[in-house]
């Protein structure tokens, strides 16, 4: 867990406190979100619409990790600091790209099946003179800031249930704010503050109650638990925080966002009855103690992972002539949320895309207006929901111009099928969320993939908070776009799943520049100054949910592959990247299917449930994992137990099943990849065989 210097460290200069984080000197970004109020705005305005076209790549740094890459970098006296997968920290020399340190807190391998959603990172956090990151594995970590050495590390969780961390640190009071995923395995959300100084934990915020009666609870918790029913604590409730947050040091009030509930089906969470407080809900926490202030929940009763997880913003505006203090979320479901920050009181909601759950906001209660038959476990009928669990808009950072107003929210637009399972029971491993993931399989049916893959978009959304209209946009062929940057220079930049970096107008979307960037990008750029000098930089690499489970909708974007690397770019750069390698694929070689209907259909169960959330629904893979399919492996029955029951291969993150299945019934999932397999070997052939010319009769 050392970290290696790759020069002499970098000499001290001034510490980052409150002062300069709130002060937000235009040329620095010394916070996830540039500033508190996590607009992810810039101030600095040289690129402009009218020099865009200068901008060019000033070198880039290639990241010893293949999985994906969301981390947000910040510049801090002239030093870029990133977090990459698997938690690592690197430092380089902001001006030319040299690697200052690296550390690796060497986070096991097999801790990746306690994580949804790949192996990833969303940066660092800065206080004093130390860097502070959260670990896979739950720990959270102080580094030195200039020679990159661990300080102290503390573990903020049970290392022996599925919780992880993935999201970056917040720093408030001298305090360090670190929340945890975890959600769909089981845990009990929270947030904790540890002294910056010492890693001595300040406080915890539990967001959902303990079982009745275990814990003396304050009032915030005794209210909640009267909207939650049966042993829903055996399931941890759910509600964890694990990633967006943001403060303001006026009302010293620290604002989380809280995700869903464990299981999704409310009616295994919670006999289906409640609001279940404080899931998917925005709630303010006084930043010095810990203590409850108010709370807005989006989405009561979630049964649809409709986390508010989402990127909190604040903002000061005009509303009917009057000046608001406003937090605003695009949360998952769907709806832009504008709120008042000092009490919590909705002040205006509308869907920003298509929503089928719901048909709006009740703004009286603030409660949304369901559809019935959004609830599937009442009508016990399948449910094709709009947004689905990926949301309408997912971490990706969104960004606030305050020059014109504007939101720029990345928004996806793909449905998802929630069809209720009477016989689902909790596993210690796999998707615990409570419904038949085996029936909401994609079929081998091109007419039915055609028309997943016809609805599945994605869209750069320019919206206008206080109208709360859209007025602008670029759409995109697939969703799981990357997070925003918007600056004083009228552009805003975004990475796009197709493996392009771009700026747009910040005033109407036209496309002005662009960059070929070789992987997918998901995560936020930046923007700093050096000698005069305006930077943008961004992390490039392909992953998340979205590059792992949706299948044969993964590639919508068309075929990604990771390529880890951190972009930095200036007017007039000349550097370039290095051609990128060969996107193949194995063949589709499978051996014949010889198992029986019934063997295979349980397999296909048991696949949905425990491999399909890294191997790709109905076994359809991706890029950062073996494509099963294509595998030789499902050749070799032996060779898949050793694998698959044995854990042969836990040290690359593949861990052994043998704790909720039996051999037997492992090999049931391997028949049904070898039929998956020959079913896509098959419509691979027919299509060969439909774009053939037909031979001329002589």
């Amino acid at each position: 867990m050392a970290a290696v210097a790759t020069r002499p460290a970098a000499r001290a200069q001034g510490v980052v406190d409150a002062a300069r984080i709130t002060a937000g000197a235009p040329g620095e970004w010394l916070s996830t979100g540039r500033t508190y109020d996590e607009q992810r705005f810039s101030p600095l305005s040289q690129l402009t619409p009218a020099t865009i076209a200068t901008l060019g790549l000033a070198w880039s740094a290639d990241l010893d990790t293949a999985r994906g890459q969301e981390a947000t970098p910040l510049m801090i006296d002239g030093a870029l600091y990133v977090s990459t997968a698997w938690s690592m920290v690197k430092a380089y020399d902001a001006r030319t790209g040299q690697p200052l340190w690296s550390y690796d807190p060497e986070v096991p391998r097999e801790t990746l099946i306690k994580a949804c959603c790949d192996a990833v990172n969303r940066g660092v956090a800065a206080w004093g003179d130390r860097l502070f990151v959260g670990t896979l594995d739950g720990r959270l970590v102080a580094l030195d800031r200039h020679s990159g050495k661990p300080v102290w590390s503390v573990v903020t969780l049970d290392q022996t249930g599925n919780a992880t961390i993935t999201g970056a640190p917040r720093i408030v009071n001298g305090l360090v704010i670190i929340g945890n995923g975890g959600a769909e395995f089981g845990a009990r959300g929270y947030v904790t503050a540890y002294d910056a100084a010492t890693g001595k934990q300040a406080w915890r915020f539990y967001t959902v109650p303990a079982r009745p009666g275990s814990e003396r609870e304050p009032e915030y918790l005794k209210a909640a638990a009267a909207t939650w029913f049966g042993d829903y604590w055996k399931q941890g409730g759910g509600g964890t925080v694990w990633d967006a947050m943001a403060y303001d040091p006026a009302l010293d009030l620290l604002y989380i966002g809280v995700g869903n509930g464990s299981p999704w089906n409310q009616a295994y969470r919670s006999e289906g009855r409640g609001d279940n407080l404080y899931l998917s809900s925005i709630v303010a926490i006084h930043a010095k103690t810990g203590a409850y202030a108010w709370h807005y929940q989006t989405t009561p009763g979630d049964s649809w992972d409709f986390t508010a997880t989402q990127h909190i913003m604040l903002a000061d505006v005009t509303i009917d002539g009057r000046p608001r203090k406003v937090l605003m979320q695009a949360p998952k479901n769907g709806f832009f949320y504008v709120l008042d920050r000092t009490n919590g009181k909705l002040i205006s909601a509308r869907n920003y895309v298509p929503v089928n759950w719901a048909t709006g906001i009740d703004m009286q209660t603030g409660r949304p207006i369901e559809t019935p038959e959004a609830r599937y476990y009442k009508t016990g009928k399948p449910f094709i929901g709009s947004p689905g669990a990926t949301g309408a808009h997912s971490w990706q950072p969104m960004a606030f111009d305050p020059n014109t107003g504007l939101v720029f929210i990345p928004a996806n637009l793909a449905a998802f099928p929630y069809i209720p399972d009477p016989a689902w029971k909790p596993a210690k491993l796999g998707f615990n969320v409570g419904i038949d993931l085996g029936k909401a399989a994609m079929p081998a049916i091109p007419a039915v993939r055609d028309a997943a893959a016809a609805a599945t978009t994605g869209a750069l959304i320019a919206w206008d908070p206080i109208a709360q209209q859209e007025r602008w946009r670029v759409s995109y062929q697939g969703p799981w776009n990357g997070g925003l940057l918007a600056t004083g220079g009228g552009l805003v930049f975004q990475g796009s799943a197709a493996g392009e970096f771009a700026a747009f107008a910040a005033a109407d979307g036209r496309k002005l520049w662009s960059f070929a960037a070789q992987t997918g990008i998901v995560a936020a750029p930046i923007s700093y100054e050096l000698d005069g000098q305006q930077y943008i930089a961004v992390l490039a690499g392909w992953g998340g949910v979205w590059a792992l489970a949706p299948g044969t909708l993964i590639d919508k974007s068309g075929p990604a592959r990771n390529i880890s690397r951190l972009l930095v770019f200036k007017a007039g750069g000349t550097a370039t990247l290095p051609p990128p390698p060969p996107l193949d694929k194995a063949p589709l070689d499978p051996p014949p299917s010889t198992a029986t209907p019934q063997v295979i259909a349980a397999g296909g169960d048991r696949f949905a449930r425990f491999c399909g959330v890294c191997h790709g629904d109905a076994a359809v893979g991706g890029t950062l994992v073996p494509d099963l399919r294509r595998s030789g492996v499902i050749n070799d029955a032996a060779a898949w137990q050793a694998i698959v029951h044995g854990g042969a291969l836990k040290d690359n993150g593949m861990v052994g099943f043998a704790s909720v299945m039996t051999a037997s019934e492992i090999e049931t999932v391997r028949h049904y990849v070898i039929k998956r397999a020959n079913e896509d070997k098959a419509l691979e052939q027919r299509n060969t065989t439909a774009a053939r010319p037909a031979s001329r009769k002589s």
